[in-house]
C-alpha cells in the first residue's frame, strides 16, 4: 500500500471525526490499542522515503477528547525509512524502540542509539532512515494545534546523507540509568522511578509533556483525575493492571492506553519484571497547557 492513499482515507477519517466528535468504544477494552504484527500492513514510498516498513494504528483521532491525531507503531525495513517532509499544523514524535537510526530534523541528520524519539515540531521537517541490515521497531506520535494532519513532503529519502557527530536538534532517551525514585506516587504503594523527558516548553501544540516510567513488580499509582490533562501510557516493557473511570484491563507489552480529561486512572505492576511506561500528556487547549505550566513549574523567591 502507498502512504499517500493511506494518509488520504485517515484524513477523511479524521474529517468526520473533528465534524461528529469523539466517539469512543464502549469498554476500556476496546479503547486500548495493542500492537499486533499480524495485522501490520506493508508500506512503501512513505513520505517519498527509500524501501518498505511495516505498520498498524494503536490510536486515532477518536480515542482522546483532546488534540490527539493518532499513534502508530511499526517496523522500518533495513535500507529503509520515512522521507522528510513538513508538519505546519501538527507535532510528531518518531520514536525506536530498538538498534539505531538516522533522524533527520530540518536537513541536519544524525544517528540515535534507541530506545529514543525526536520531536518535531510545528512548521520543521523530518525524517527517519534505517541504515543498518535489521528491523528497527518504530513508534509515532501526532498532536496538533486541531485534530487535523497535514504534511508537505520534499521528496527527500535521506539516504547516504552527511551526519552530525551530535544531533542539532532535540531528543530523548528512554533511558533506565537516568530516572529518579520516587516513593508513593500519587498515592501508590512502593517506590517506583520516574523522569520527565521533554517539557511542555518543547511542544507549540497543547502536547504538555512526555515522561520516562518504571514500576517494581507489586508497586502501584494511586488513582488521580486530570480537569485539564489526557494522556496515554505506552508500555515499553513488562505487565500490569490499568484502571480508568472504574473499569480495570490487564495491560502488556506493545498496548496504548488513553486516558481523557477528567478520567480517574490508577496503575499497578502485576509481573514479575519492572513495568515500563511512556507517557504522553496532551492539555484541552493551549489555556489549558499554560495553567498546568503555571501549577506545576518550580516557584522562584
Amino acid at each position: 500500500m502507498n502512504w499517500t492513499t493511506m494518509m488520504t482515507a485517515a484524513m477523511a477519517t479524521l474529517a468526520l471525526a473533528a465534524a461528529s466528535g469523539p466517539v469512543r468504544a464502549q469498554t476500556l477494552a476496546q479503547r486500548i490499542g495493542h500492537t499486533d504484527p499480524a495485522k501490520m500492513r506493508e508500506l512503501s514510498d512513505v513520505h517519498a522515503g527509500a524501501g518498505k516498513m511495516r505498520f498498524g494504528p494503536l490510536l486515532g483521532a477518536d480515542a482522546l477528547s483532546t488534540n490527539l491525531i493518532f499513534v502508530h507503531r511499526g517496523v522500518i525495513m533495513p535500507k529503509s525509512g520515512i522521507g522528510q517532509h513538513y508538519h505546519n499544523q501538527c507535532e510528531e514524535m518518531f520514536v525506536i524502540l530498538d538498534g539505531e537510526a538516522e533522524f533527520t530534523i530540518d536537513g541536519r541528520t544524525s544517528r540515535v542509539k534507541g530506545p529514543a524519539g525526536a520531536p518535531n515540531v510545528t512548521g520543521h521537517a523530518h525524517a527517519i532512515y534505517n541504515p543498518t541490515d535489521r528491523p528497527i521497531e518504530w513508534l509515532n506520535i501526532n498532536v496538533g494545534l486541531t485534530k487535523s494532519y497535514d504534511n508537505f513532503d520534499l521528496g527527500d529519502s535521506r539516504e547516504d546523507v552527511a551526519l552530525d557527530p551530535i544531533p542539532q536538534f532535540m531528543t530523548m532517551r528512554l533511558d533506565r540509568a537516568l530516572l529518579k525514585p520516587v516513593g508513593d506516587k500519587d498515592g501508590g504503594t512502593g517506590e517506583v522511578m520516574y523522569r520527565r523527558m521533554l517539557q511542555p516548553t518543547v511542544f507549540d501544540t497543547p502536547w504538555s509533556y512526555v515522561d520516562h516510567l518504571m514500576m517494581p513488580p507489586g508497586t502501584s499509582l494511586g488513582e488521580i483525575r486530570q480537569p485539564l490533562m489526557s494522556e496515554v501510557y505506552y508500555v515499553v516493557g513488562g505487565e500490569g493492571e490499568v484502571t480508568v473511570a472504574g473499569e480495570q484491563v490487564r495491560i502488556g507489552k506493545g498496548d496504548a492506553v488513553p486516558v481523557d480529561i477528567n478520567q480517574a486512572r490508577s496503575l499497578r505492576a502485576t509481573g514479575s519484571a519492572p513495568l515500563e511506561l511512556m507517557v504522553v500528556g496532551i492539555a484541552k487547549d493551549l489555556a489549558a497547557k499554560a495553567e498546568y505550566v503555571a501549577a506545576t513549574s518550580p516557584r522562584r523567591n
